[in-house]
């Protein structure tokens, strides 16, 4: 199939057809997760419970509890003795495998039965919620198609997605998936952007509009031109991205670490000497079930998992652990204006014309003059011709004068397009004005006349009021915004957000400086720019956020933390998770190690509770951090678009 121009695409469009809106990916079930190994592992538990319960019962020997109990506590003492010589690690499969092998040492065989079938269950609801948080990252983001139809040579014929080449025209109809990124060069249609940008709403989209991998179509019709295939794509690298953040630690995490490593020994000397004082195995036993450090390894990565997956839900891609943590202390946010906190795209707010002329009039010339510059301003105006319905022609002579504006002869007439002292240097006095505040002005000359002025003004984002009361209310102390804008528009905008913090006229170098100088007064900085451009002032922050980056590599690779969207409430977002995920992990370390564990170890030392009893009451604290952890997945968040 040739590549069609934009006039044939009227004979190419396809009739958009109706299709219901697809089903919301959901977390992976139980039943998906349960392999061939977990299987085994469930026969292993069932087996020893059944024999234990024989034993008790008289039904079998005691030979036969012991074979059970060893083929049981073989996998916990495996990982044990792997953790402990390969990476140097004191975990809770050792501290089981003790506790069992003492009991069935001393006499307590059925306790220590129990005990490892106790903890085997607990490890097993552990190791299933994991995986499940894992799993659940790629759930939501969902997954590419492996077939896609390339049209060629007016036929359409089926190809492996490992088989295309940039420049393949693809078709995808309703209710497909998009294979590949590329333009839309044909056809019309809605698709759901939401794997991407974590936006529910479906986008329109028609030739010369981009599309991603892993968005559906959910109506209509369209031919793209392959630009990126496999691990080039937005959505490989998305994923990329959050799998690489798994295993990127916040510091909390590593100091759980750390305490885990320095608190084994003390453990260990405790037991050591309660043993010594009583001779009590029981109370050992007992005591080992308690003093296990397994809460503590598992009160923050399965938070910080949860994190990570329910932001790139929400289209929001955290980098690592370590920025979530920092994005919940952050207590002072720097904020670029143009593309950030506005638009980033000057728009014409009203038309004034002197004298007899029409505004209409004023508008032609001036895109005339304008509609070969490529000066923001200039394609302000020209674009605001256009919309407005005005035809205006092609100048006859045309020159751009820097700094100043543009001369272009048009119908005859010299007409001049600038700002203030293009006019005064052309010995033209420009009229007096009142009152434009944050508006630019651009002066339009005709016959060597001043006839009028056009205001142009950069909008500010849609919501970024309320985004940024929203972060001020949730401890953020100061908002600063950094703009190399003057003085004068700076102020009104801040104004108009409510930001009392502004430094205008500064140059990249400047913005470095400004976050240097809060980082010296004690703040946590998080700078929010549009990515590329800010990137000084984004990798110098502690938390550097890059805007509406879906299709930049640049800018994803250049911040801690990207959003997929121009949306500054996927700011307020992130904040409200990272502060969730930071509170959930102190829940963990407050109930599932403080107040279980010394509460355990108490009873234990006044001989209310045994081994079985403890083992028992180990299992509680173990299921209520998984749940407390993998409930980010779920829990509703203010702002969040759950899919």
């Amino acid at each position: 199939m040739s590549t069609p121009t934009l006039e044939e695409d009227a004979v190419l469009v396809r009739e958009p057809i109706s299709h219901p809106p697809l089903p919301r990916p959901s977390s992976p079930s139980w039943r998906q997760l349960m392999t061939g190994d977990r299987w085994l592992e469930v026969g292993r538990i069932v087996l020893a419970g059944q024999i234990s319960l024989l034993y008790v019962l008289h039904a079998v020997p005691l030979g036969v509890l012991l074979g059970a109990v060893a083929i049981g506590l073989y996998p916990l003492l495996k990982d044990g003795i792997i953790d402990l010589f390969a990476h140097r690690k004191l975990g809770t499969e050792i501290f089981v495998s003790l506790a069992t092998i003492i009991a069935v040492a001393s006499g307590e065989v059925v306790a220590g039965a129990v005990i490892m079938v106790i903890i085997l269950i607990a490890e097993f609801i552990a190791e299933l919620n994991t995986d499940r948080a894992r799993a659940s990252i790629k759930e939501l983001i969902g997954s590419v198609p492996q077939i896609a139809t390339v049209c060629e040579d007016g036929s359409e014929r089926q190809v492996r997605i490992e088989d295309l080449k940039i420049g393949n025209v693809v078709l995808v109809r309703a209710g497909e998936k998009i294979p590949v990124d590329g333009t839309v060069i044909a056809g019309a249609a809605s698709v759901n952007e939401a794997p991407i940008t974590g936006e529910s709403v479906p986008k329109e989209k028609d030739p010369g509009t981009s599309v991603f991998a892993g968005t559906v179509l959910e109506g209509g019709a369209i031919d793209i031109r392959t630009e990126r295939l496999g691990s080039d794509t937005t959505f490989a690298r998305i994923i990329k991205l959050v799998e690489k953040a798994q295993e990127t630690q916040a510091p909390v995490q590593k100091l759980t670490d750390r305490v885990s490593a320095w608190l084994i020994p003390v453990v260990l000397l405790f037991l050591l000497g309660v043993f010594l004082l009583t001779r009590n195995v029981r109370l050992i036993v007992t005591l080992l079930i308690f003093t296990s450090p397994a809460e503590l390894g598992l009160a923050t990565p399965l938070v910080m998992i949860a994190a990570i997956a329910r932001a790139a839900r929400s289209g929001v891609l955290l980098k690592g652990g370590i920025y979530l943590e920092q994005l919940a202390k952050v207590d002072a946010m720097v904020f670029d204006k143009t593309g950030t906190l506005t638009i980033g795209k000057p728009e014409v707010i009203r038309a004034e014309a002197l004298d007899s002329m029409s505004e209409r009039e004023l508008v032609r010339l001036a895109a005339a003059a304008d509609r070969r510059s490529s000066h923001p301003l200039a394609v302000a105006v020209v674009r605001h011709a256009t919309g407005e319905g005005i035809n205006f022609p092609e100048p006859t002579d045309f020159q751009t004068i820097r700094g100043r504006g543009v001369h272009a002869l048009i119908d005859g007439q010299s007409v001049l397009v600038g700002n203030e002292a293009l006019l005064q240097e052309n010995g033209i006095q420009p009229p007096q004005l009142h009152n434009h505040g944050a508006q630019t002005c651009v002066y339009v000359a005709v016959g060597g006349k001043a006839m009028g002025v056009l205001y142009i003004a950069d909008r500010v984002r849609p919501g970024a009021r309320e985004a940024i009361a929203q972060l001020r209310a949730s401890g953020v102390k100061r908002m600063v915004m950094l703009t190399g804008d003057n003085s004068a528009t700076a102020h009104a905008v801040a104004a108009e957000l409510g930001i009392d913090e502004v430094r205008a006229d500064l140059l990249p170098e400047d913005k470095v400086a400004a976050i240097e100088q809060l980082e010296k007064d004690g703040h946590r900085v998080a700078m929010i720019g549009d990515g590329i451009n800010d990137a000084p002032a984004l990798a110098k922050a502690d938390v550097g956020i890059a805007m509406g980056v879906g299709g930049t590599q640049a800018a994803i690779e250049a911040a801690d933390i990207a959003l997929m969207t121009d949306d500054l409430n996927k700011i307020v977002l992130a904040r409200t998770i990272a502060r969730r995920a930071y509170r959930t992990i102190k829940e963990n370390i407050f109930f599932g190690i403080g107040v279980v564990h010394v509460a355990g170890i108490t009873a234990a030392l006044l001989g209310w509770i045994g081994p079985i009893e403890a083992a028992m009451l180990h299992l509680g604290p173990d299921v209520a951090v998984f749940i407390n952890s993998v409930k980010l997945l779920r829990i509703k968040l203010p702002g969040a678009e759950d899919r």
